[in-house]
């Protein structure tokens, strides 16, 4: 038998080991800490930019894959949300069906949340029959419950196309800026949210006919009718919650103005249909049935949904967003929930995120402007490296850039000089001197027990950060760990000599910093998973859990694998080179603003966009 197949023998706390059980259905345990964990769906027709993945899937994951490191039974749910008038109009642009365009952006999303390492316990899409059935019924229940209304709406009208004109079918001079190709929903220059009717000079997307105005039949959610049992709910779960000062300002804004009907129907013909005989032309809006996707693609997952979705008092939500979803959080979905009068899983703790602008400017994939998932795919830097830095900028309570410059100072100085050093040094040091096997070492010397109580200070302060979604001082406070390990061995001045002349000091510095870096693989793992799974490979140990004290689960006699390099430097005059790659057109190229601003009278729309998806 050849030495690399032979066994290495493990000397390891077996209490320490996750099981995580991966093709496990899991369902929530009575007396257990259940977690469910969403992120905001994504739109299907576009390919994610680095904003995108931190505002909502990325800070999801990490806070999924802490939840299940602390053996918290966690269930994180995502996927695709692919009705709506987005669709239909990239799919017309494409040349291709809805369905069609669907599959190919749901693949597309997959293969880029996989190379991400976001860790869904599942990931689905709207475009199911369970979507239809639990829409549909919670509609119905608000409808018998009198908590809907029929109203008129006045739309453009094609008359070429012969069908009313959702908000991306129509294009126009935006009524604020003067932007000649603003949407019927939004300016994309100014970034006004707009109402198709507002436009000047509006045009259909299709054939670039001048649509009409015409009256429309539309199904009204009356919130004022539902105000007072959200604002009680409001009141309770933000504060239990602790809900992020933003989160708390935006709903609040929202209260205040005071809740009105709002539309919740379509004329359009990809979406879950309205089932109502009068309305069967008609489907649902985006934003009722959107966040009702968390409920179908849980359905999709297990039949037995329920027991996450209606279960307060065995169920924690926690849910992952962009600060433009936080009002259809935290007042349209609990509305439409709370309006059947039935035990609801409603949301626990909301965790939001501003915006990650790229060099200075937005991101943009028409105009080539920033990294997309694909283009972070194709650059050839491990994953990793792009999970640290995002989280370590994610924009949690202001607005925060993307730079190349910084990114590539963060890899050489902080991953690879911080950690990327100690768990080499350490082993390549027990390889090459202790024949791969840890020693017998002791721990009770003052530098060992200052070591251990900075770490544990460090731990607590790490647990807090993370319980409270705090992501980024969580990370910091991973990296000061592994400072305090440098640190140690810098003082305790780990080489040759120290091996020659004081091999019981030598012992117990490599014993300490061998387990410490068994923590450090733990409270990595939520950051880096392929980074811990590096590490836990040269250990030779199992994937272990973040605990609440540093302590010694790796013994004497235990033997280590090969050691291997976690990180590799980036050359700085990259930096110039990606900007350059990802620069893109400059907005002063694409705009189109007249000299002077044209006025019209408009249509006041009873329909409200909501559209701005982040």
């Amino acid at each position: 038998m050849s030495s690399s197949s032979v066994a290495l023998a493990r000397k390891i706390n077996p209490n320490v080991a996750l099981d995580l059980q991966p093709d496990k259905i899991r369902l929530p345990i009575p007396g257990e800490r259940n977690v469910l964990i969403t992120s905001a769906l994504p739109y299907v027709n576009n390919v994610p930019h680095l904003g995108n993945v931190i505002g909502s899937v990325l800070s999801a994951d990490v806070f999924a894959r802490y939840s299940r490191a602390r053996n918290y039974n966690t269930l994180y749910i995502c996927g695709t949300d692919e009705y709506g008038t987005a669709t239909e109009t990239k799919a017309q642009e494409e040349g291709i069906s809805c369905q069609e365009l669907c599959d190919k952006y749901h693949s597309l999303h997959a293969k880029i949340y996989k190379w991400f390492d976001i860790g869904f316990d599942y990931f689905g899409r709207t475009t199911t029959q369970q979507q239809t059935d639990i829409s549909q019924e919670i509609f119905l229940k608000l409808y018998n419950k009198d908590y809907l209304s029929e109203d008129i709406v006045i739309q453009l009208f094609c008359e070429k196309c012969q069908r009313f004109l959702a908000d991306r079918f129509v294009e126009g001079t935006c009524p604020k800026c003067g932007y000649e190709d603003a949407r019927g929903d939004q300016c994309d220059y100014c970034g006004q949210l707009l109402n198709s009717v507002e436009l000047i000079n509006p045009r259909c997307k299709t054939d670039s006919s001048t649509p009409i105005t015409r009256k429309s039949s539309h199904m009204f959610l009356d919130l004022s009718k539902l105000q007072q049992k959200v604002e009680d709910w409001i009141e309770k779960v933000s504060v239990e919650g602790k809900w992020s000062a933003n989160s708390k300002t935006i709903t609040q804004s929202w209260l205040k103005e005071g809740l009105r009907p709002r539309c919740i129907t379509r004329d359009l013909s990809w979406g879950t249909p309205v089932p109502l005989k009068e309305m069967e032309q008609k489907v649902f809006y985006v934003w009722f049935d959107a966040p009702i996707g968390y409920l179908s693609i849980t359905a999709n997952y297990t039949n037995e949904w329920e027991k996450w979705w209606k279960n307060p008092d065995q169920v924690k939500l926690y849910q992952f967003m962009g600060k433009d979803n936080v009002p259809f959080h935290t007042v349209m979905f609990p509305c439409s929930l709370l309006g059947t009068d039935e035990e609801w899983t409603l949301l626990h703790h909301i965790s939001t995120t501003e915006y990650l602008n790229y060099e200075n400017a937005k991101f943009s994939k028409s105009r080539g402007i920033g990294v997309f998932g694909d283009d972070a795919i194709n650059t050839g830097i491990p994953v990793s490296v792009w999970r640290y830095y995002l989280i370590s900028c994610r924009p949690e309570t202001s607005d925060s850039i993307f730079t190349w410059k910084e990114f590539i100072s963060k890899n050489n100085n902080e991953l690879l000089a911080n950690l990327g050093n100690l768990v080499n040094r350490v082993i390549k040091f027990v390889v090459a001197k202790f024949n791969s096997t840890v020693p017998s070492f002791s721990y009770d010397s003052e530098s060992e027990q200052r070591l251990i109580k900075n770490v544990n200070d460090l731990l607590k302060n790490y647990i807090d950060s993370l319980e409270n979604i705090k992501l980024r001082a969580g990370l910091e406070t991973a990296m000061e760990i592994s400072r305090q390990g440098n640190g140690y061995l810098q003082d305790s001045k780990l080489d040759n000599t120290l091996f020659e002349k004081n091999p019981e000091k030598c012992a117990s510095v490599i014993g300490v910093t061998l387990n410490l870096i068994y923590l450090l693989s733990a409270i990595f793992s939520p950051y880096m998973p392929s980074v811990s799974e590096c590490i836990i490979r040269q250990l030779n140990a199992p994937l272990r859990n973040i605990p609440d004290t540093f302590a010694m689960d790796i013994g004497p006699g235990h033997q280590i694998g090969k050691a291997e390099y976690l990180f590799k430097r980036i050359d700085e005059k990259m930096a110039e080179e990606y900007v350059n790659k990802f620069a893109g057109e400059s907005k002063d190229k694409v705009k189109k603003v007249k000299k002077s601003k044209k006025s019209s009278k408009s249509t006041n729309n009873a329909i409200t966009s909501e559209n701005s998806k982040s």
